[in-house]
Parts: C-alpha cells; structure tokens; sequence
C-alpha cells in the first residue's frame, strides 16, 4: 500500500486527536474511511486533509453538549430496554398501566435535560419544579411512599449518569467539558428531587 494510505492511527495524528476520537467519527460515517480485505480501517491522506479544511465546523458540531446528550438518552433507552426497570422492587408493585406511565415520565427527565442543556439553564426553575410535580404525583397515584418515588426518579437519573459517562468517554471528550455536563446534571436533577418531595409532602397533607 503506498505512502497515500494512512492507518487509523496515522490518521488522528495527522488530525491532532485520540485514536479512539477517529474510530468514533468513522463509526457515525462524518470521517471518510476504507476497509482492506482483513478488515482494518484505511485512511487516504488526500481525503483526510480534505476533511480537516471543510469539516471541522461540522465535526465539532456533533460533539456539541445537545448533540452528545441525545446519544445519552438512546443508550439510556437501551439500557432500559434491557430489563434493568424489572429488578426495582418499586417497579415491581406496580401494575402495567403505572409501568408504562413511568417510562412516559422517564422521557419527561431525558428531554428536560436536553433543554436545559441546550439552554444553557434558562427557565430551569421551572423545568425542574414540572418534573419534580409529575414524578410526586406519579408516585401518589400509584400508592408508592415518599422513599419509594424518590428509588424511582434516581434510577432513571443514575441510568442517565452512566451512560454520559460511556458516551463521553467513548467521544474522547476534554475533562473540562464533562465536569461542566456532570455540574449541570447535578444542579438539574438534584432540583428535581427538592421539588419532587415537596409535591410528594404537599400532595399527603392535602388528604
């Protein structure tokens, strides 16, 4: 093979990124990329110089904050999928109906924080006092007690934790970037929580 082809290492050095960073982009086809009859990815120098001068833009678009978060929530979803929800014995006493009504109210929590994301915090207040009162009122529907309402938003919340933590890592995104996503997490979701008892102890008073 001549000196035009490059391996995948080659390549991110001739990018100025991790390797694992052009495997990633290969994968999701932004990054032009061949395959020898063994299977081993091959870069033409042409191609990736091409590339560097046109994509960069979009590229680093993909790896915006919004876009990475909606990589989260399909592996969230995967996870789930999986029947990691059928271990919870808070999920267990809950009749079909009250199942698929809390995966519904598990969608609220994803795309609440993409918003809050995308954002960039505006009108957070409110988004989390929303979700807090959905997740509350969920729960007292459904006869679940306080500790169990506050079992079912953290298993949905720490499924959305690990699977930053795959993607992110996966994505070879800088350590700044992560700690400013895993603040905002926090701050988002642990507002959630202060409002989803507060609804949950208000909505017990009342009867």
């Amino acid at each position: 093979m001549t000196d035009e082809w490059l391996s995948l290492s080659a390549a991110a050095k001739a990018l100025g990124v991790h390797p694992s960073t052009v495997r990633l982009w290969s994968d999701k086809g932004l990054l032009p990329t061949h395959k020898t009859q063994g299977g081993h990815r091959r870069y033409r120098r042409e191609e990736i110089a091409l590339w560097a001068q046109t994509s960069s833009k979009s590229h680093a678009e993909a790896f915006k904050p919004e876009r990475l978060m909606q990589e989260v929530i399909r592996n969230v979803r995967l996870q789930i999928s999986e029947g990691s929800l059928e271990a919870e014995t808070w999920y267990q006493r809950l009749d079909e109906d009250a199942r698929m009504q809390y995966r519904q109210t598990a969608r609220s929590l994803f795309h609440g924080l993409i918003n809050y994301v995308a954002s960039h915090g505006a009108e957070a207040e409110n988004e989390a006092y929303a979700i807090g009162y959905e997740y509350a009122s969920r729960a007292h529907r459904y006869r679940l007690n306080y500790v169990d309402a506050a079992k079912a938003f953290l298993f949905f919340r720490n499924s959305l934790i690990e699977s930053v933590i795959k993607i992110y890592s996966e994505a070879n995104v800088p350590s700044s970037q992560t700690a400013e996503i895993f603040h905002k997490m926090h701050v988002f979701t642990d507002d959630i929580l202060i409002h989803l008892l507060k609804t949950f102890e208000a909505l017990n008073a009342s009867r």
